[in-house]
């Protein structure tokens, strides 16, 4: 039977991304995971400078990753215990298929 996997998505601030990958080190599974640079648009003018109130888009990094069912509450465990507070946006979704072409 085939293991449920998960696909996380986290957007971070800026300053976080060498603590988030050295993190997701820890659980890296046969599909590694990615970060790119993503603009991040929200109606929530916190912990904004001036130039991104003004054109409402923050930078941030995104990192996704596949993870395994029984990993999953691990990885949310470790990350609210290393970044609680951080402003750090997550999201899971179930992975219905995946694999290399």
């Amino acid at each position: 039977m085939k293991t449920q996997q998960f696909l996380v998505t986290l957007n971070i601030p800026l300053a976080l991304e060498e603590l988030m990958v050295d993190c997701l080190l820890t659980f890296e599974s046969k599909h590694g995971f990615s970060s790119l640079a993503v603009n991040a648009h929200d109606h929530k003018h916190q912990k904004l400078s001036l130039v991104e109130q003004v054109s409402g888009q923050q930078k941030k990094i995104r990192f996704q990753m596949y993870i395994n069912q029984q990993d999953l509450s691990l990885l949310l465990d470790k990350l609210t215990a290393e970044f609680s507070g951080s402003g750090i946006q997550y999201w899971v979704l179930p992975v219905i298929e995946n694999g290399y072409i």
